[in-house]
């Protein structure tokens, strides 16, 4: 072999080994790049992720109170509404009521009142009080139950009162005392509309 093919081959195997060294550097490199991007991909999912759930968590919070907000001001109007419903109701049964107090059938459960209270005192002193309103019909209700009646000081409405102080019983059969417990005892139930008490 001359010296020419002795250069040309030792060019030939130098350039291979370079061209080889060159190729393995570039693998190494390119694998470093490539492991330093998946990291990096990792990274960014886990941050994206955990992002994602903190911004979960916040809107659902936010709806919660949303949520929670229109639930009050819903129970505070429903409340508003039965209150205003439940006063015009009792405003209506007072007149009810009223118009009752004018009837025949009124003057009947006055002497059917009247006549239990006695009964229940037997014999002993009974106080029998009608009601203010009532004074136009008083002579009625005596001649009727025998019993001499007393006109109160204070309305109660309809119905009569009776005090056997003997015994220190009240006997209350007023419709002012049975509409004020109907007021407070009475609760909507429901999406009926029926009110209960």
């Amino acid at each position: 072999m001359t010296i020419e093919e002795k250069l040309a081959h030792l060019q030939t195997a130098a350039m291979e080994e370079a061209r080889a060294e060159g190729s393995a550097i570039i693998r190494q490199h390119q694998n470093a790049l490539e492991e330093l991007f998946r990291e990096h991909r990792e990274e960014a999912i886990r941050q994206s992720e955990t992002r994602i759930k903190a911004e979960t968590t916040n809107a659902e919070q936010q709806i919660n109170m949303a949520a929670s907000k229109a639930q009050i001001e819903l129970k505070r109007e429903l409340s508003k509404t039965q209150t205003d419903l439940k006063q015009r109701l009792f405003q209506e049964v007072e007149q009810l009521l009223n118009e009752y107090m004018h009837t025949e059938d009124y003057k009947n459960l006055l002497v059917s009142y009247i006549e239990k209270a006695a009964a229940f005192a037997g014999s002993e002193p009974i106080t029998i009080y009608i009601n203010p309103t009532d004074e136009s019909i008083k002579a009625y209700l005596e001649e009727h139950t025998g019993l001499l009646l007393t006109i109160s000081k204070e309305d109660f409405t309809g119905g009569i009162r009776a005090v056997i102080r003997g015994r220190n019983i009240l006997i209350d059969y007023s419709f002012k005392g049975s509409l004020e417990t109907a007021r407070r005892k009475f609760l909507f139930e429901g999406g009926t509309g029926n009110g209960k008490y």
